[in-house]
């Protein structure tokens, strides 16, 4: 709602937030709808009912106590989508421990990173995954692993990891040690038996909901990933009042193709189905667009989850017509801008009528707006809707920070119970995201009309999103600077029908030096993740700058848009 002539929005619901910690809820789910099934995992052929869930749960935390995990600790998850990965989520929040969300496409440059940056205490982590062979890369970071103790690893980059537990999805309690300082998923559990029932009851009674229970990586002001630190009261009530946005109930059954390690996965898939008694299908360990719409036909799912290019890719299967969608109903698609003419595709071919559009960032836990169905297609295609109930939005100028009037551009700011508790070790940067008066910064810039709806227009942040995925230039950047003929880099994203926006990096040699495109794209292939790599490389004698000497990264974008003949197309996108 409107707060007189200024762009300034508050609403503030009908129902009460939550006032639970994220075991308490879900033992009161468990006691509503004990044989509801919670989850399905496709590829692992294995259902659980909210009463097996538990029963699942338990040992696990216990296992937890018994390896000496303890209220506070930070424990890392590297690894693809499945039941495991759910199981430590809800151990580690059973406990008061700290899940850290490691993202699967990770190197070892970057794993050691966000092992270092969160202080992790234990690792869990599968084999691998495709030609990612998760082993060798820690193998790599932490030579102990091949001779020490499971409970005496001792690395100076990785002082505060004590342990690695490593787990085959296949068969979780029959995973083989690959080396002596390995933990198995069977010996977790084993320790546990020394653990009683009372005693994990009355440390999970001892929680609090403002309790830290959650780090995920985001992008900060100088392009590197900090760690958002998240509580049981910011991502229980970001989930449950998503459900109610998109009227879940406890009869509904979500396809969750996105992955766990992202918010979009563990809170608004995860975490809303919990919060409900809804059932989660996980398709396969990986998007795949068949195996997509496999699971929502045979699981006859009535929601579906994903950016824009996974509903493209699955509107543009040549089997697409042999998959029986007619049970869908709803779903978030967030990460990018969509198209109207794919709204109307969604809504039409997929029977997903009641399609939402999302937005919001990790600081905010992750969602703050939302659209409704009953919004006209317009603003379901045009606007991000309004924020969700007991958040504050409001725009302001970029330079005064005051509020501006409505339909007027300015940066997007957020306040409520969904705001972050910090960056993890980091108060300096806590400081420039969130003002005094609590304010959060989301780095965005758009309007906002008289009923609330905003409409984002740009970013200030100097980030990429390539079909969901927020991917950091500087990083690009410090990466490709260690190549040895690499003098000068600037990395930038310029727009792309299918992933939304592509990676380009202009690069400068040194003198008396040549290389080709090949050549930089393979001195990046398994040091960072794939969709990190550039797709355009230009060598260039020289970049534009300011007369301060600073790089104009909006002037190199404007040059390539003509030269690829984008220009127009964007020009059209923005109008």
């Amino acid at each position: 709602m409107s707060a007189g002539p200024l762009s300034y929005c508050h609403r503030g619901g009908e129902q009460a937030l939550l006032g639970s910690t994220i075991p308490a809820h879900l033992a009161d789910v468990t006691e509503c709808f004990p044989d509801n099934e919670a989850v399905v995992s496709i590829a692992q052929g294995r259902r659980l009912t909210y009463s097996q869930l538990e029963a699942a749960v338990q040992p696990l935390a216990r296992g937890l106590l018994g390896c000496g995990f303890t209220r506070g600790d930070r424990i890392g998850i590297w690894s693809t989508n499945n039941i495991e990965w759910l199981l430590l989520q809800l151990a580690t929040a059973r406990i008061g421990a700290i899940l850290v969300n490691i993202n699967p496409a990770y190197r070892p440059a970057e794993l050691a990173y966000a092992l270092q940056r969160s202080e992790v205490n234990g690792l869990f982590v599968i084999p691998g995954f495709r030609s990612s062979d998760y082993v060798a890369m820690l193998i790599e970071l932490l030579p102990e692993l091949e001779d020490s103790a499971a409970d005496e690893i001792g690395n100076s980059d990785l002082p505060a990891l004590r342990r690695v537990v490593i787990y085959d999805p296949a068969a979780p309690e029959q995973t083989r040690r690959p080396h002596p300082g390995f933990t198995t998923w069977a010996e977790v559990l084993a320790a546990g038996e020394a653990i009683t029932t009372g005693e994990l009851a009355t440390i999970t009674a001892a929680l609090d909901m403002d309790d830290a229970i959650n780090i995920q990586y985001t992008s900060g002001t100088t392009g590197f990933p900090k760690a958002v630190l998240l509580t049981h009261h910011n991502i229980l009530n970001n989930a449950w009042f998503s459900a109610r946005a998109m009227h879940f109930t406890a009869a509904d059954r979500l396809a969750v193709p996105v992955p766990f390690y992202h918010c979009f996965g563990m809170v608004l898939a995860n975490l809303l189905c919990l919060s409900v008694g809804a059932c989660i299908v996980i398709p396969g360990e990986h998007f795949d667009a068949t195996e997509t719409l496999k699971a929502v036909d045979a699981e006859r799912c009535t929601a579906l989850h994903g950016v824009p290019t996974m509903f493209i890719a699955e509107l543009d299967l040549p089997s697409f017509g042999i998959f029986k969608l007619e049970t869908l109903r709803t779903g978030i698609m967030a990460g990018a801008a969509c198209p109207p003419a794919l709204m109307q595709r969604i809504m039409q071919d997929m029977h997903c009528s009641e399609i939402l559009i999302g937005y919001g960032e990790t600081e905010a836990s992750p969602l703050t707006h939302l659209t409704t169905r009953e919004d006209t297609l317009e603003r379901r295609v045009e606007t991000v809707g309004t924020n969700l109930p007991h958040q504050e939005v409001k725009v302001v100028d970029v330079e005064s920070r005051n509020t501006v009037p409505l339909d007027t551009v300015g940066e997007i700011c957020f306040r409520g119970y969904h705001i972050m508790r910090s960056y993890y070790g980091d108060p300096e940067a806590t400081a420039q995201a969130i003002d005094e008066r609590g304010w959060l910064a989301s780095g965005d810039l758009g309007t906002m009309d008289a009923d609330g709806y905003v409409r984002i227009t740009g970013r200030l942040k100097d980030m990429i999103i390539r079909g969901g995925e927020n991917i950091y230039p500087r990083e690009i950047e410090d990466f490709i600077f260690t190549h040895p003929k690499v003098a000068e880099i600037a990395v930038f994203g310029i727009p792309d029908e299918y992933y939304g926006e592509e990676i380009m990096a202009w690069i400068q040699l040194h003198e008396d030096t040549t290389a080709t495109e090949e050549e930089i794209r393979e001195f990046c292939e398994d040091r960072i993740a794939h969709f990190k790599i550039p797709k355009y490389i230009w060598f260039v004698d020289e970049f534009p700058m300011t007369v301060t000497g600073k790089l104009q990264k909006f002037r190199m974008r404007e040059i390539a848009l003509e030269k690829l003949g984008l220009a127009t197309q964007q020009a059209d996108a923005s109008s």
